[in-house]
This record gives C-alpha cells, sequence and structure tokens, in this order.
C-alpha cells in the first residue's frame, strides 16, 4: 500500500517561512518524480514545484518561484518545500504527489500517488 503523509504545516504572519515534509512508503522512491500541489477553496489545485528523482532538477510556479525551494532526501523517501517570504495568498491545502513517468510534472491527473494535504495559512 503506497502513502505519502505531508507534515509541517501551520499558522504563519506574511513574511514568514514554513517547511513541509512529505515522506513516502510502499514504492521504490528514487523512482518517482515529486511533486507539490496546492488548492484554496474554491480553486483548482494548481501546481507548486517538482524536483526531479535524483534532486538535480527543479521546477516552480511562477507565482512561488524565488521564495520556495523544493529538495528531496532519497535516502529518507522524503521530499521537502522550504517556502519563504509567505504571503496571504499561499493560503491553501498543501498535497505531494508521486509521478513514476515525469513527463507532465504541472499536470495533477497524471500524478500516480497523493498524500491526504497539509494546511498552510498565512496571515496579514
Amino acid at each position: 500500500q503506497v502513502q505519502l503523509v505531508e507534515s509541517g504545516g501551520g499558522l504563519v504572519q506574511a513574511g514568514g517561512s514554513l517547511r513541509l515534509s512529505c515522506t513516502a512508503s510502499g514504492l521504490t522512491f528514487s523512482r518517482y518524480v515529486m511533486g507539490w500541489f496546492r488548492q484554496a477553496p474554491g480553486k483548482e489545485r494548481e501546481f507548486v514545484a517538482v524536483v526531479r528523482r535524483i534532486g538535480d532538477g527543479t521546477y516552480y510556479a511562477d507565482s512561488v518561484k524565488g521564495r520556495f525551494t523544493c529538495s528531496r532526501d532519497n535516502a529518507k523517501n522524503t521530499v521537502y518545500l522550504q517556502m519563504n517570504s509567505l504571503k496571504p495568498d499561499d493560503t491553501a491545502v498543501y498535497y505531494c504527489a508521486a509521478d513514476f513517468h515525469g513527463v507532465e510534472y504541472r499536470e495533477p491527473d497524471k500524478y500516480d500517488y497523493w498524500g491526504q494535504g497539509t494546511q498552510v495559512t498565512v496571515s496579514s
């Protein structure tokens, strides 16, 4: 049974930082591209960031570029999202996802597995 479990969400003031973690089990972690998505109430799930299999390639949505950093530790089966300079518009449930094929990393329906999500709330 594949499981992805996010942690690290919470309430933070604008300008602050949070570090999200997602730990995977039940799969060969290093063979999967790992992505981060977020979803605010009433909005579609949107791409945030992705890290390639060995962690030397990352891509970010324009809205978070320069503020967020995605990384992975394959020995720990964990992917991270370091979020700095947070804005109220960053408020959402954040999800990690695993993609074996890794060719359309911006598309949520191309990912094979999803975590349960963790809430991030940024106050003004």
